[in-house]
């Protein structure tokens, strides 16, 4: 299997080692070789999992069995025009587009090509455990919330240089965020309206909005959303509301926590399991054996809900 990885910042560095690590676990012969544009040297480490690095997609050979799009969001149309005649099949980091109106359904298409869309969240413990509570239970309202202080997610990295920070490279919390709009969908599919609310608000010396709030509205339920850049107390929680009891999903604490049985459900799982159970179904999806969960046609719909276009 011949791989590409397509930027080699910290994701890109994450899914090389976790997929050195699942193909050789697989017996899979493979070679990784990488493109990037960054002049930070890589970790020993890393190096030695890379058989070629190349500076440009003039000089990417073709015929590779995989493509990773590990670049800012608003790179990734280019990209993905560039790399879809390099490979078969493409797996690209989230979100999809930074903007909803690129033409990329006229693009060369390979017609058994898996173009998959990342959404690690899919495989969280504590996502599964309430996916299993919606379909057993009925649910009246539901509360969702994701809030951290932006200069603490990349220790090391001043946060204004990052992409986060920059509404012309695809930043903010609306985009930067999409996982909490992917695993709404997931659990409860589209709603019928989204009423949203969005700007920068705190002291940060960003350009994207920091903050932004969501209504949802669905046949049966309301469900309510907030993102934001600035909390200090790092949250990212999900509250069901059920006829018996509040159940709160705390991906952060790992926990389930049911609020009138005064009962709390442990589910460890570590940032790098949840991402190698997306890669091994990523593998198994271009090995013909599950269907592709997250298309780019997919990905652009939870964008629109993102962006409120509903």
């Amino acid at each position: 299997m011949k791989i590409c990885m397509v930027g080699m910042g910290s994701i890109g560095i994450q899914h090389t080692k976790n997929l050195s690590l699942i193909l050789n676990e697989q017996g899979i012969d493979f070679q990784t070789d990488a493109l990037r544009t960054q002049r930070k040297p890589l970790t020993d480490d890393v190096n030695e999992l890379l058989a070629n690095i190349y500076s440009s997609f003039d000089e990417l050979p073709y015929g590779y069995d995989i493509i990773f799009l590990n670049t800012p969001t608003n790179l990734h149309f280019e990209h993905l025009k560039s790399a879809i005649k390099h490979t078969r099949h493409i797996f690209i980091e989230k979100p999809v587009f930074d903007r909803l109106d690129y033409s990329w359904q006229g693009l060369p298409w390979h017609g058994d090509g898996v173009y998959y869309v990342a959404c690690p969240l899919r495989y969280n413990s504590v996502i599964n455990y309430m996916k299993n509570i919606v379909e057993s239970q009925r649910i009246f309202s539901v509360r969702s919330i994701c809030s951290s202080y932006l200069p603490d997610w990349r220790p090391g990295i001043d946060y204004r240089r990052c992409y986060s920070a920059k509404a012309e490279q695809g930043g903010g919390v609306r985009i930067d965020l999409i996982h909490e709009w992917d695993y709404l969908c997931y659990l409860f599919g589209t709603p019928e309206k989204i009423q949203q609310f969005y700007g920068t608000y705190s002291d940060l010396e960003i350009t994207s909005e920091d903050l932004a709030l969501y209504i949802a509205e669905y046949p049966d339920k309301l469900i309510s959303l907030h993102l934001d850049y600035f909390g200090r107390a790092k949250r990212r929680e999900i509250e069901l509301y059920t006829a018996d009891d509040v159940i709160t999903g705390d991906l952060y604490g790992q926990t389930i926590r049911y609020t009138n049985e005064n009962r709390i459900i442990s589910l460890p799982q570590s940032r790098e399991e949840m991402q190698q159970a997306e890669l091994r179904a990523f593998l198994d999806m271009v090995q013909g054996k599950i269907n592709n969960h997250n298309t780019i046609t997919n990905a652009i719909n939870t964008l629109r809900i993102t962006l409120g276009d509903v």
